[in-house]
């Protein structure tokens, strides 16, 4: 049996898989990455972009080319919202149901986007391979164990039956919902679990652009067809159309009771267009559910995605939270593995992601329930806008200082306001007559800003860096500074004076902040970015 050596095995080559690989290479970590699959995806699922995503891809400096995959401009769709109407023949008459924000100039330096998961999926697997990753399709993970060392999988080539021993320091499954990962680790999985049965179908209707009368949205759902509320999506450009219609095992149905004819019918009775064209291209049969996992760290082992945790797709939650998830594991695997953080550093994943994780699970749960209409006033009032829940999230763990103890993850308002434990806000900076965002600060360093020169923090981050190996790179933002705000004051942005400092980590959250000088700079920003980088905690 063949043996290889590797830092990191990826299980599961979707969007969190592909990204982790991705994020991973970029950081100078080679991994090797397996799927089952014969290739990444063919069909267009999960094709809403979050501006979050986008800044991750930014920072790993891959923006452009997922960029370049719109079709067009598809921001007027997510301004379109979330539409019910009786057929879509009827589409001047549609209701809103959501107008989400999702986006800023003042919040983010990107935009959400619509791009089909086939297309954006192959290329962030061409990505990872650039960056040093190893794929291999048709390929699965049969077997694994852990140990204090690392873990030791058996993988199998599908076509020839060959068999291959992978030693590695940490294996991360992002092997979707019914991950063999979680269930060889005997992890429990905690919620309401399945509310919903529905079938995607991926059809060609040209027709129906002109019934559409080129009306923009998000989703919009036809309630005419008998006995299903069908759901329509264009964000990925429409060729094929995206119609998921919801069938009922508790009344004996099966996706088998769906062949072609009937789905057709369905589509062209929803269409209001009882002639209009119709191809049916595929059909995709998946379960609505709400569960999080008991842990998303055991020893070794990690989970990601919907592997770690399922729900809903109102809100298009789903594949962008498991690449936040990718990316959060991503950064502290690589500082561990570089020796620049220790291995409680590693604990804070779980700490971190699983709250996010939980708390867009219950979201998701709220836009499912009104819009399928069985919300009460409760429900509907505990909905948190898109944008809170998609930048606005917060982290609490022990690698954060100085944050509210007491705040939730997801807070009514938009709070991007430098507290620790959030994203750092977004300010258009120059710099040598370059524009950047902040947010193109963060990547693989620490870094530390100030708004003078004469704070003595640069000079503090400095010696602390020396002392304790880690690389900290420090900036004085504000005029005649390394960088110049262009629109709105450093300091009152990010909640200090400008003799004042912020600490944020490689993903952009804040880890600590100084409102003003400290007695003891040194000794201030040494015990922070001690607790940041894992350094104060103990092995598992």
């Amino acid at each position: 049996m063949a043996e290889i050596r590797v830092p990191v095995l990826v299980v599961g080559a979707g969007p969190v898989g592909v990204s982790t690989a991705l994020f991973l290479g970029r950081h100078g970590v080679r991994s090797l990455l397996v799927e089952q699959r014969a290739s990444t995806s063919t069909l267009p699922r999960a094709p809403g972009l979050q501006a979050r995503t986008m800044e991750l891809f930014r920072a790993a400096g891959v923006h452009n080319e997922i960029r370049a995959l719109e079709v067009g401009d598809s921001h007027p769709y997510f301004e379109g919202g979330i539409l019910q109407t009786r057929t879509f023949a009827e589409i001047d008459d549609a209701v809103v149901l959501e107008a989400p924000s999702l986006d800023g100039p003042t919040v983010s330096p990107e935009r959400v986007m619509g791009c089909g998961q086939d297309r954006y999926e192959r290329v962030l697997a061409g990505l990872a391979r650039d960056s040093g990753a190893e794929l291999r399709f048709g390929t699965r993970l049969t077997s694994f164990t852990s140990d204090d060392d690392g873990v030791t999988a058996t993988i199998r080539d599908l076509a020839s039956g060959e068999e291959t021993t992978v030693r590695a320091d940490y294996l991360v499954g992002a092997d979707g919902a019914g991950s063999r990962t979680r269930q060889a680790l005997g992890l429990e999985r905690t919620g309401i679990g399945t509310v919903f049965n529905a079938l995607s179908i991926y059809f060609r209707a040209p027709e129906l652009t002109t019934v559409l009368k080129d009306r923009k949205f998000i989703l919009c759902y036809a309630t005419a067809a008998p006995g299903t509320l069908m759901g329509l999506s264009r964000l990925h450009g429409a060729d094929p159309w995206l119609a998921a219609p919801l069938y009922y095992p508790e009344k004996g149905e099966t996706p088998d009771d769906y062949p072609d004819e009937r789905c057709v019918e369905i589509i062209r009775t929803a269409a209001g267009k009882s002639d209009m064209a119709v191809e049916i291209v595929a059909k995709v049969p998946w379960q609505g559910a709400q569960l999080v996992a008991e842990t998303f760290r055991q020893g070794r082992v990690f989970l990601a995605g919907d592997a770690a945790h399922v729900h809903p797709p109102a809100g298009g939650f789903g594949a962008n939270t498991g690449i936040h998830d990718a990316h959060n594991l991503a950064w502290k695997l690589a500082a561990v593995l570089a020796g620049r953080a220790g291995d409680a550093l590693l604990d804070t994943y779980d700490a971190e992601r699983r709250g996010v994780g939980g708390a867009m699970a219950r979201q998701a749960m709220v836009r499912n329930r009104i819009r399928h209409g069985y919300a009460d006033e409760e429900t509907v009032a505990s909905m948190v806008d898109d944008i809170i829940i998609t930048l606005g999230y917060r982290y609490q763990s022990d690698a954060i200082t100085g944050g509210r103890e007491d705040a939730p993850v997801l807070t009514p308002n938009l709070e991007l306001t430098g507290e620790p434990g959030t994203r750092a806000p977004h300010l258009w900076l120059r710099r040598d007559g370059d524009r950047l965002s902040t947010i193109d600060l963060f990547w693989d360093d620490f870094v530390l800003l100030t708004g003078s020169r004469n704070s003595g923090w640069c000079e503090a981050a400095e010696r602390v860096a020396k002392q304790l190996s880690i690389p900290v790179r420090a900036f004085v933002v504000g005029d005649g500074g390394d960088l110049v705000p262009e629109d709105r004051a450093w300091a009152e942005t990010y909640g200090v004076s400008e003799d004042g400092a912020v600490l944020v980590r490689p993903d952009a959250f804040v880890a600590w902040r100084s409102a003003g000088r400290a007695g003891d700079q040194d000794g201030s920003l040494a015990a922070a970015l001690t607790r940041a980088s894992g350094l104060g905690g103990g092995t598992r």
